[in-house]
């Protein structure tokens, strides 16, 4: 292969892999018609602050199968924080990978009115200091929008920073739909049907979904680390801002359950998003000046391949570290993801525990054609 091929990216969490992703897999290729389609997903923790329904692998394997040739890691610094710092190392992402297009589904599926409201020169950061949060800054300053509109105004500011054309298709659901649609559903949808023990196999091809990765089974830690770290250490917590720990600490006092915690939490200030990422960043001793001194981004980690995705990476090797092994990612990121496994296995037996830090240290996932 040489270096002139046309690739396509697509940000992703397939939490979990559904049909509606495979609809949207089978426009962008018909809208761009790509060489090669790489995904870069969110690992085992996800955007809204919450573990995936099911390991990183396994739905890495998903997309292959169903019309994707590569797919990399989004590393768990970017994946678990707002829009903007999540397009942010999306769009890095795909620019180490030299993508040449973005596809992403889109409530109004009019990249022209995102581009012109990009245009609109306001700071979302100087608004939050009114004390509202980032969804409220972005209704105020845009207008409504909906959740992948929101995300879709940063992925165009992204990707026409690092010269990436960015693309909408339709999304045909509403991301927070509670019921199944059919065979197209949103994952929320299909989630739901999981966590009732209700059928769902009938909205994705994957099989052998359980409700072990819910944020209540992880309150029992929450809880622990809240009352037992002094506020001013809880203060150095990646994410734990605005006095937010104050009103963490205060409320799991009372809560006895997560959902009750996080109802009481809620507010005009913090959003249950902004919250379970918060939350997340316990979890995993994410400091802030981890953050703060992380290194450029300069490498991708792969989870999954056909030969199409492989043979492409050869095309990058002298260009950027492509850590196909575990210890071939930068170590401040290493320490982030092991960190990050071992916290997801959390509600599992130790037994399993043990058996999911293995998963974190294997290849990537080759699939055939």
């Amino acid at each position: 292969m040489t270096r002139n091929i046309k690739t396509t990216g697509i940000v992703c969490e397939y939490n979990p892999f559904h049909n509606g992703h495979i609809l949207h897999i089978k426009k962008t290729r018909e809208l761009t018609e790509p060489d090669v389609l790489i995904c870069v997903m969110s690992g085992n923790f996800v955007q809204r602050g919450e573990p995936a329904i099911t390991n990183k692998w396994d739905r890495a394997t998903a997309a292959i199968r169903h019309g994707v040739d590569l797919v990399v890691e989004l590393p768990f610094i970017y994946a678990t924080q707002s829009a903007d710092a999540f397009a942010q190392g999306s769009i890095e992402t795909l620019k180490l990978l030299k993508v040449d297009n973005i596809v992403f589904g889109s409530e109004s599926n009019n990249i022209r009115k995102l581009e012109e409201l990009l245009h609109i020169d306001d700071d979302i950061a100087s608004l939050k200091t009114e004390g509202i949060s980032s969804a409220k800054a972005y209704e105020r300053l845009y207008g409504e929008l909906h959740p992948n509109d929101i995300l879709g105004l940063n992925y165009v500011k992204h990707a026409r920073n690092n010269d990436i054309e960015a693309y909408t298709i339709q999304r045909t659901n509403s991301y927070h739909n509670q019921n199944m649609e059919g065979s197209i559903s949103s994952a929320t949808a299909i989630r739901n049907q999981i966590y009732k023990h209700e059928d769902y196999e009938y909205g994705t091809p994957m099989n052998n979904l359980n409700d072990n990765f819910k944020m209540e089974h992880y309150y029992p830690y929450i809880k622990m680390l809240l009352l037992t770290t002094p506020a001013k250490e809880l203060k150095k917590s990646f994410l734990m801002d605005e006095g937010i720990e104050n009103n963490l600490i205060k409320n799991c006092k009372i809560a006895d359950a997560y959902e009750e915690f996080l109802n009481l939490c809620i507010s005009k200030r913090y959003t249950k998003s902004s919250i379970q990422r918060t939350l997340v960043h316990l979890m995993n001793h994410t400091y802030k000046n981890d953050a703060d001194f992380l290194p450029e981004l300069n490498h991708v980690r792969i989870l999954a391949f056909n030969q199409k995705g492989k043979d492409y990476l050869h095309t990058l090797k002298e260009d950027i570290i492509i850590a196909s092994k575990f210890n071939q990612i930068p170590s401040p990121y290493r320490e982030m993801e092991l960190k990050a496994t071992q916290v997801y296995s959390y509600p599992l037996s130790i037994t399993k525990q043990k058996e999911m830090a293995a998963t974190e240290l294997q290849p990537p996932r080759y699939i055939k054609d």
